[in-house]
């Protein structure tokens, strides 16, 4: 069936935000708070007939199904609360924020007047839903929280009253959502309020009893691990409702329950807080560091790093231990005063005169209490100026840590959260016990039955396909070792484009810098495996430079190994290699950067602790990495399957394309730093070899923009056309995309692929390419629990090629799992893939398993990967980007007139408004003189 489209038209409106819900477009008015849906586009239906290759096999989902519609009538209300002293900058009208929303909705007063038994559901903030019809169609309730809490003598102005709105809107749909899945009417508004309601129906009773983070609930006592730096990690349990397919055909709605590994900050004094952040074991090691951020920073303790990094603190949740009632706080800000520094004037008693008075002085005088000197002072939410040492501040426990994670905690939250899959279906089982579904008061209450049984489908095990090199092939799904795959004695499918000849390798000195009789050996190593690879040397290419590098010398360090190595061969260096001390990504960027952009020279950075063992394999995985950007291709996986479902498949002649967009992680001044997007595209027909280029995308702005795809996805179709195609643009255009969410499906279609069109247009006049779109969705929840038997037998996963096609996916659109590796740590994450559009006429079996074989392609592993490559090396790509950052401050001649590292002209990118967004400098672009453009510079 198809479903109907109402589609967003035209570029966002900068007054809209937009959010994913379920299979909708919803635009919330950032001026009025109006919320419009916008029904997602359709997209190609499910084909006909599932998938048959390979074999059978049965796999349990960490999904459950609801047994049927409730029969209870619910009726949906709207919430508005207008505030008698709303916040500082608010309006009466403004919602309140979350935290007192909450306190509104459970105060007696409302109790009382909407009926505690009549089992309301709240969402929080507009929402509100019951079995029972208020006899008037709006009711208007005070409620005052001075009184409930107990304040009295609250002073004017102060006091904490509000009036709630409560208006009939509407009866649930539940007919009409049961009428979408039978196929007698199309997905509306309706369905979608209807699955809304049942979404906070099953959050409402876990959210009294415990932690909530969304659709995450985490119970208080759970045992806790420690991830340094006063971080702490526990499991949670993750659940959510959805529209599915399920394993008999039967369409309904599904519960996928996981596990949800949640990270907390430590409850503990704040002091010892501070001191764990910053890696101190004593106070005077904090005051040094708050000392040297005042004195030595130019911008002083503001413009300090120091300064960054304790804004990770901000609107966390203390209370005061000075005070027998325990006041409760929320931190705006630490400041660059200490409690000797800051003044305040005490009031006197009666008509005496006040007295200016020290922090340290005031708390000493009244409580006693010797605050730590040199420490920076703690500004609060609450209060005009109110400023409190951390002496006497504690962090409330339950509480999120929302920045990222360092690389020492994210090792450690990696040991916590990676289980095997026989460990993860125990906690999926707790996490269903802990959401106690059968003694749940509000599913009970509106008649909401789910089956405690999990779901099981009727999968299939795609057929592997072989690993061909020169030479030979590799029969990659056979034997123990199913999925993996060791390339000794084998030559690569093409070897570098030009032989090898002028290199050299860098040993960058330090304490555990690799000894230069250690460096010749690995060189030697390299050049022996190289060669036994089918790696070309020129004349005099199998003796390297060799020198030492220094780190203090910056980037005329790699200036000097650039002419050194240029010196001995007298000729443009074609390789340079870093061996390193340690995994520095500073040291990383600063290499590539100068590298990629000043000297267009493909670069390798090695470990020295991994050299000096001069371990074959680790040498045999160095030199796919490098035969890759010297222009050549690992292998190509070569199989029966595609002939057999397609025997034009072969003839028909395609581009892969691949994209992604990365945005800057949580508290590292995300609001202030650029996303970056990537685009890559195959450059061979075997789809082994790919180009990619980057740029910066605006801020958090998710759709490429034109003019990065007018540039650089131009630049790579013309090197396809010129070399691939003969001067003709292909029949077919495979576009698999990451990291977009259902709402801005219809985005991609309208802007991207409508771009990408109109350069083919361009480019190739009347060659009319057919374009399929895929999205490739990592951040879900599912997960495959193989039958004994037909899964790894080492780890207990899915065996390469697990495809699912029922179960939790769409009701009618075409979406499938797919499991393409053989995970070594942990429960494999399949891939969501989700067709949006098919003009290029792909079956279903020809799509799922062209994409399987693609994953045997990867050119740096000997494994499958999980992700289509196209899409990966379009990830290696934007995060390589980041070292090409453009720091120079913008100059105050012409805006979008810069002057990258090499000295030539960039253009700023624009938004997806299509107006230019000269606050975010363009990358320092590629030096192409070498023709790095041409070669796999990323991977």
């Amino acid at each position: 069936m198809s479903n109907p489209t109402v589609t967003p038209s035209g570029p966002e409106p900068n007054n809209v935000r937009c959010c994913q819900d379920y299979l909708a477009f919803v635009k919330i008015d950032a001026l009025t708070g109006e919320r419009k849906v916008e029904l997602q586009s359709t997209c190609p239906p499910r084909p006909k007939k599932a998938n048959t290759l390979g074999r059978e096999i049965a796999v349990t989902l960490n999904t459950y199904n609801l047994l049927g519609m409730p029969t209870k009538t619910a009726y949906q209300y709207d919430i508005t609360i207008v505030s008698q002293n709303p916040a500082k900058g608010a309006t009466q009208t403004d919602p309140p924020k979350r935290g007192l929303v909450k306190k509104i909705w459970e105060s007696n007063a409302v109790k009382q007047e909407l009926g505690a038994d009549n089992m309301w559901l709240h969402d929080g903030n507009k929402l509100a839903w019951s079995s029972f019809k208020l006899p008037r169609p709006e009711h208007r309730i005070q409620v005052d929280l001075d009184q409930e809490e107990g304040r009295a003598n609250v002073k004017k102005g102060k006091e904490n009253r509000h009036k709630i709105y409560v208006r009939f809107t509407k009866n649930v749909d539940f007919s009409g959502l049961q009428a979408f899945f039978e196929g007698q009417a199309p997905w509306s508004e309706a369905c979608i309020d209807t699955i809304n309601f049942f979404d906070h129906a099953m959050r409402e009773y876990p959210s009294h009893r415990y932690t909530q983070i969304k659709k995450n609930f985490f119970q208080r006592g759970e045992k806790r691990f420690a991830l340094g730096k006063g971080i702490e990690a526990f499991k949670g349990v993750f659940s959510s409702i959805r529209p599915s397919l399920f394993a008999n055909s039967v369409r309904g709605l599904s519960v996928n329950v996981d596990v949800a590994n949640g990270t907390f900050w430590i409850a503990q004094d704040l002091g010892k807080a501070l001191l764990d952040a910053f890696g101190c074991s004593s106070p005077a090691q904090l005051q040094g560091k708050f000392a040297q951020a005042k004195a030595t920073n130019p911008g002083g303790f503001d413009g300090s790093l120091f300064k960054r990094d304790l804004k990770r603190f901000s609107k966390l949740h203390v209370v005061d231990t000075h005070r027998p009632e325990r006041g409760q706080w929320c931190i705006d800000k630490f400041i660059a005063q200490d409690c000797t520094e800051k003044k305040f004037e005490l009031k006197g008693a009666g008509d005496e005169k006040g007295e200016w008075i020290t922090i340290f002085d005031y708390f000493k005088r009244t409580y006693n209490i010797t605050c730590t000197r040199g420490i920076p002072l703690v500004k609060m939410t609450k209060g005009k100026d109110t400023y409190l040492p951390v002496d006497v501040l504690r962090i409330e426990a339950n509480q999120r840590y929302n920045s990222k994670l360092d690389e020492g905690q994210t090792s450690n939250m990696i040991k916590f959260a990676v289980t095997y899959p026989k460990e993860r279906w125990a906690a999926v089982e707790a996490g269903v016990k802990l959401l106690d579904w059968q003694k749940d008061p509000y599913l009970a209450h509106y008649n909401i039955k789910i089956n405690p049984v999990p779901v099981e489908v009727k999968a299939r095990l795609l057929p592997c396909p072989d690993v061909t090199m020169t030479g030979g092939s590799i029969k990659a799904g056979a034997g123990p070792a199913k999925g993996r795959w060791r390339i000794d004695k084998m030559k690569f499918l093409t070897p570098n484009t030009q032989p090898l000849r002028s290199w050299g390798i860098c040993v960058i000195g330090g304490p555990r810098s690799l000894p230069p009789d250690a460096a010749k050996k690995f060189a030697q190593l390299l050049v022996t495996t190289y060669k036994g690879h089918g790696g070309r040397f020129g004349p005099g290419g199998e003796d390297p430079w060799i020198g030492p590098g220094n780190l203090a010398q910056g980037g005329e360090m790699i200036n000097s190994v650039w002419q050194a190595t240029g010196n001995k061969f007298t000729s443009r260096p074609q390789l340079l290699v870093f061996i390193v001390n340690d995994k520095n990504i500073d040291v990383y960027r600063r290499i590539k950067k100068s590298c990629d952009c000043r000297f267009g020279v493909v670069s390798q950075v090695l470990q020295s602790a991994q050299c000096v063992k001069l371990d074959s394999q680790y040498a045999s995985n160095v030199c796919m990495k490098i035969n890759a950007k010297l222009g050549g291709s690992t292998s190509r996986a070569t199989g029966t399957a595609l002939a057999r479902v397609n025997p034009k498949f072969a003839t028909t002649s395609m581009m892969c394309v691949g994209a992604d967009v990365s945005h800057p992680a949580p508290g590292s001044g995300s609001a202030e730093a650029a996303s970056f997007a990537a685009i890559t595209v195959s450059q061979d027909l075997h789809f082994a070899r790919y180009t990619a280029e980057c740029n910066t995308n605006g801020r958090r702005l998710e759709m490429i923009t034109t003019q990065n795809i007018d540039t650089h996805f131009k630049n790579q179709a013309k090197t396809w056309i010129m070399n691939c195609g003969k001067g003709s643009a292909p029949k077919r255009i495979l576009y698999v995309r990451d990291g977009v969410s259902e709402g801005q499906y219809q985005y991609v279609l309208e802007q991207e692929v409508k771009d990408m069109k109109a350069v083919m247009n361009e480019i190739a006049p009347g060659s009319n390419c057919k374009f399929t779109v895929v999205i490739a969705g990592k951040r879900h929840h599912i997960r495959f629990f193989p039958k004994a038997g037909t899964g790894d037998q080492r780890t207990g996963n899915a065996m390469p090629g697990t495809l699912v096609e029922n179960g939790c996916t769409h009701p009618f659109e075409w979406d499938f799992y797919l499991c393409a590796h053989a995970a070594i740590k942990g429960t494999a994450r399949p891939i969501h893939y989700q067709v949006i559009l098919n003009e290029g006429d792909f079956g279903g079996e020809e799509l799922q398993q062209f994409i399987f074989e693609q994953s045997f392609q990867y050119a740096r592993s000997t494994t499958p990967v999980s992700l289509f490559p196209a899409v990966y090396y379009a990830h290696l790509a934007a995060d390589r980007a980041r070292a090409h950052e453009n720091t120079t401050p913008v100059s105050s001649g012409k805006k979008g007139d810069k002057k990258g590292e090499d000295g030539k002209t960039e253009t700023s990118g624009s938004s997806g408004t299509g107006k230019p967004t000269t606050e975010v400098n363009p990358l320092v672009p590629l030096n192409i003189s070498g023709g790095l453009q041409n070669v796999m510079w990323f991977i």
